[in-house]
């Protein structure tokens, strides 16, 4: 365990409510990300919520055998699956499409960069385009248009920063099959970036 977790465990368990709201803004989307991936939008942000209760009851028992997050997202992935086998149903598999489709993978070198930039790529760079509130949006929707496991993916590997090996213990997946949801999800990203780049529009 990190300086940092064994900082932030004694503040929450000395029962300090700044640590505990540091706790929330910082795995939030993290947790929320596990449990949209395994029941669904409908019932993520419940999950959620059963995970913080089962974390707060928990607290005095964090072995530190882990980190806090992966303790956090374990607990969230363990109170989804209980939540999946009481609704019985399977998660979401299917693919929906993205507003733009997709672009194909023969645009992509192996290195995951475009073999051919977009019309003007040379003048703004990624990080000025996604500076932009309107290419934000724009990203945002795509994300929500992907299937639930793909967003999910996406996320915890992209903005989380999570291994792979992470991932699928998390959600009981293949890593081949990570693999597969990863690169469609951001070939539909991709596909929405140069959309936005050659037009200025969503």
């Amino acid at each position: 365990m990190s300086g940092t977790d064994a900082e932030l465990l004694a503040r929450l368990l000395a029962g300090e409510q700044r640590a505990f709201r540091e706790l929330v803004s910082t795995y939030q989307g993290a947790m929320r990300a596990v449990a949209f991936a395994i029941v669904g939008s409908r019932n993520a942000d419940e999950v959620v919520q059963d995970a913080w209760l089962a974390v707060v009851r928990n607290l005095g028992g964090f072995q530190e055998r882990s980190s806090l997050k992966t303790w956090l997202l374990t607990i969230t992935a363990n109170t989804a699956k209980s939540r999946l086998r009481q609704q019985r149903r399977e998660p979401l598999l299917d693919d929906l499409p993205a507003p733009h489709g997709s672009v194909g993978a023969e645009r992509f070198a192996e290195d995951g960069h475009w073999q051919t930039p977009p019309n003007q790529w040379e003048l703004d760079t990624p990080e000025a385009l996604l500076a932009e509130a309107e290419l934000r949006e724009c990203l945002e929707k795509t994300i929500a248009s992907l299937s639930e496991l793909q967003a999910s993916v996406l996320l915890l590997h992209e903005r989380q920063g999570l291994e792979p090996e992470e991932i699928c213990n998390l959600l009981d997946i293949s890593l081949s099959n990570l693999r597969v949801l990863l690169h469609r999800a951001r070939l539909k990203v991709f596909a929405t970036l140069e959309h936005f780049e050659e037009t200025g529009q969503c």
